[in-house]
C-alpha cells in the first residue's frame, strides 16, 4: 500500500474533499514560498502553480477510479476558487491582482485538469511519480528564474490640441488638479494622476507628478521649450492600492512595475494646433511578460489619456 492509498478515502465525496484540501494547502504553501522566500512573480507562480491546481486535484480525486473530463474540470475550478478565497481571506493577495491574473490562471487550471485526466487514463501506475515531478518543478523553477532581466517598453499616446505649442507647454510642465476619474480601473484601486508641480526651470528642475498613491519624482533631462520635455524617474509610488478587507502591502506593489523615463513632445501642425505626444518607458519584473505587458500597456495608455485630455482642456479654455 503506497502513500496515496493511505491518505485517500474510499468514499467518493470524502476523497473529493481530501483532494481539494491537500491541493489548496500545497498551493498556499507554494505561493508563500515563491513570493516571500524567492521574491519572484514569474513562471512558477503564474504558470506552473495553476497547472498544479488542476492536475493535482484531478489526479488525487480520480486515483484508482475513473472520472470524466467534466468532473476533472469542475474539481480543478472548485479548487482554484477555494484557493482564491483563502488568498483574500488571509490578506496574501488583493482582489485587483487576482482579477488581472484570472484569465491566465483559469486557462492554465483547465490545462492542468486535462493533464491530470491524461495521466489517469494513459499512465495510471505512474501517477505518484508524475505528481512528484510536478510538485518538485515549482520550487526548482522559482529558485532558477531570472525575473530581473528586463527590456524597456515604450508607450506613446497622442492628442491634438487647439492651441499653439507655447501655450500648451505651460500646461505640460505643470498642471492643476484633474477632475475625478470616470474610468473603472481607477475607481477600483489603480493609481491615477492628480496634478503636477515643477521646481525650477530647465534641465536642473524637478517635476513632481502626484498620484493617488504618492509622487513620481522626475528630474528634467531635456528642456527644449516649447518642443520637448524629457525626464528620468528617480522615485515612484505604488502602482495601485489593493481592494481587500485588510490593508495589503503585497511585494508586487514595489519594484515590479518600474517607470524609468518619460517625455512630452509638442509638434506645431499646419493648422496652428499642437500635436502633443506623451511617452513612458517602463519595464515589468512580473513574468510572463507577454501577458502582464498587456495590462501594463493598457493602464499606461489610460493614464496618458487622462493627463493629455486634461492638458487639452485647460489649454483650449485659456
Amino acid at each position: 500500500m503506497n502513500l496515496f492509498d493511505k491518505i485517500l478515502p474510499e468514499d467518493e465525496t470524502k476523497r473529493k474533499w481530501t483532494a481539494i484540501g491537500l491541493t489548496v494547502f500545497l498551493t498556499i504553501l507554494f505561493t508563500l514560498l515563491i513570493i516571500n522566500y524567492f521574491g519572484k512573480y514569474g513562471i512558477a507562480l503564474f504558470i506552473l502553480l495553476p497547472v498544479f491546481i488542476g492536475a493535482n486535484s484531478t489526479i488525487l480525486y480520480g486515483y484508482k477510479t475513473s472520472i470524466s473530463s467534466k468532473d476533472a474540470r469542475n474539481i480543478g475550478f472548485l479548487t482554484l476558487t477555494i484557493c482564491v478565497v483563502v488568498l483574500l481571506a488571509f490578506a496574501i493577495e488583493g482582489l485587483v491582482c487576482i482579477v488581472m491574473a484570472s484569465p491566465l490562471i483559469i486557462l492554465l487550471t483547465w490545462v492542468g485538469s486535462l493533464i491530470g485526466s491524461f495521466i489517469l487514463e494513459r499512465v495510471p501506475n505512474s501517477t505518484p511519480f508524475a505528481l512528484l515531478i510536478l510538485v518538485g518543478s515549482i520550487p526548482i523553477t522559482a529558485s532558477m528564474e531570472k525575473v530581473n532581466d528586463f527590456t524597456l517598453t515604450s508607450i506613446v499616446t497622442s492628442i491634438e490640441i487647439n492651441a499653439p505649442p507655447q501655450k500648451v507647454w505651460r500646461n505640460v510642465i505643470e498642471f492643476p488638479e484633474l477632475d475625478k476619474p470616470t474610468e473603472f480601473i481607477f475607481k477600483v484601486g489603480i493609481a491615477y494622476p492628480i496634478n503636477a508641480k515643477i521646481t525650477g526651470i530647465g534641465v536642473r528642475s524637478v517635476r513632481s507628478c502626484n498620484f493617488t498613491t504618492g509622487s513620481f519624482i522626475e528630474p528634467i533631462t531635456v528642456w527644449n521649450e516649447p518642443e520637448l520635455l524629457k525626464f528620468n524617474v528617480d522615485e515612484q509610488p505604488a502602482p495601485m492600492k489593493e481592494l481587500s478587507f485588510w490593508d495589503i502591502d503585497a511585494p508586487h506593489l514595489h519594484d515590479y512595475f518600474v517607470s524609468k523615463q518619460g517625455q512630452f513632445k509638442l509638434t506645431q501642425l499646419p493648422n496652428g494646433n499642437t500635436l502633443l505626444e506623451g511617452t513612458t518607458w517602463y519595464y515589468n519584473n512580473i513574468h510572463p511578460n507577454f501577458y502582464w505587458n498587456i495590462w501594463s500597456d493598457y493602464i499606461v495608455h489610460r493614464i496618458h489619456e487622462r493627463v493629455l485630455t486634461h492638458i487639452k482642456k485647460i489649454s483650449e479654455a485659456s
